[in-house]
């Protein structure tokens, strides 16, 4: 039996969207330096430019501003060694035309993002910059020291409270071409709108929509800020009902991992866990998708050895001209048959990872030689998968 609708005096009250939310540039910032008050110059470029920092605001600094404060530069040439430390796991990795490989990986500062987010531009010659070691706290000391500046909040004789503080970053998405700003650092923001429990226009309860308003925010803010302009800095105006007294749970709570990441490896990734193989074991696939099928298939060869091996049995490549389009590999694979029937299972996993698939054959008995247990011998026909 299914359980009595709720009545509306109790579910959660509505939340009626602001008829207005403007967003504007700062300019005149400095070129940021390492150690250097950021808040400090942030506050002074808003007094020259006019814009007055309310409670109810939403000041959106970019991360890179607050890394080169934090002086989180590193020389270019120890980027690799720089990207293992920042890594927490990898998601997936893909090998380049130069023979580079870019990886994309959960940093330490908490989301997904190719190369942890390192970055190589607009930055000194011959540096990379990291992300802010701790974007959260980094939000939260902007925050405190505007807050100072101003003389309110805790730190203040006037009362009321700082603007919100939002740190920004770009990224790529799933499924979409483009890159948008997220929120990877923030204080003073309600950075989720959770709307389960409330009622839609047609009276129905609404079961699954939590708003990402701190990522709203920055896509927002990132329409005018200006990444060649200089001008790194935007506030945000009309959010006062989502800005709030304390520093509250930051961006932290935007990252969703373990049990509840449905995409925690690459598709290529998944099916390398699934056959044991550790993180790098073999080289990354091409960032390029295709190829010639012998390739593509030598390379699953590979990928099945590794891990936890083809457990005795032995595979021999060969070119097949009878396959799909003219183009195909012969796979043979020979040994015990329960090794053989073993490897068959791992190379058919590692094909698909390629978009390849095969006709397998009926094994056939080979010779023993020394008094050997018996051998067998199977064919997998590799072709592009249909």
């Amino acid at each position: 039996m299914s359980a009595p609708h709720p009545s509306p005096a109790e579910l959660p009250p509505s939340v009626a969207p602001p008829q207005q939310v403007v967003a504007e540039a700062v300019p005149g910032l400095p070129e940021i330096t390492a150690g250097a008050d950021l808040a400090g110059l942030l506050v002074r470029a808003c007094a020259a430019a006019g814009v007055a920092l309310g409670p109810d605001d939403v000041v959106v600094v970019a991360s890179k501003v607050v890394a080169k404060a934090e002086g989180r530069s590193v020389p270019a040439d120890q980027r690799e060694r720089a990207l293992d430390g920042e890594s927490v796991r990898l998601v997936a990795e893909r090998g380049l035309p130069d023979g580079r490989t870019t990886r994309v990986v959960q940093a330490r500062s908490g989301p997904v993002l190719a190369a942890a987010g390192i970055d190589a531009s607009d930055v000194a010659e011959g540096t990379v910059l990291l992300l802010p070691a701790d974007p959260d706290a980094s939000a939260r000391a902007l925050r405190s020291r505007v807050a100072e500046l101003l003389d309110v909040g805790e730190h203040g004789g006037r009362g009321g409270r700082a603007p919100a503080v939002v740190v920004s970053d770009t990224s790529g998405r799933p499924w979409r071409d483009g890159v948008t700003d997220f929120a990877l650092g923030a204080a003073g923001l309600a950075v989720l709108d959770d709307a389960r429990g409330r009622l839609d226009r047609s009276g129905r309860v609404m079961e699954v929509t939590v708003r990402g308003i701190a990522d709203e925010v920055c896509g927002l803010a990132d329409l005018v800020k200006g990444k060649a302009a200089g001008t790194p800095v935007a506030v945000v105006r009309g959010l006062g009902a989502h800005v709030v007294d304390g520093d509250g749970p930051g961006a932290a709570k935007l990252v969703r991992t373990g049990p509840a990441d449905w995409f925690a490896h690459g598709h290529v990734e998944a099916v390398r866990a699934a056959l044991g193989l550790a993180e790098r074991e073999v080289a990354p696939p091409p960032i390029v998708p295709g190829g010639p099928v012998t390739e593509r298939a030598a390379r699953a060869v590979v990928v099945a050895s590794a891990g936890r091996g083809l457990r005795g049995a032995e595979v021999s490549q060969d070119d097949d001209h009878g396959g799909a389009g003219g183009s195909g590999a012969r796979l043979a694979v020979s040994g015990p048959a329960l090794a053989v029937g073993a490897a068959v299972e791992r190379l058919l996993a590692a094909l698909w990872a390629e978009a390849l698939e095969a006709d397998v054959s009926e094994p056939a008995e080979e010779a023993a030689a020394g008094g050997e247990a018996s051998r067998v011998l199977v064919e997998l026909r590799v072709r592009e998968r249909s």
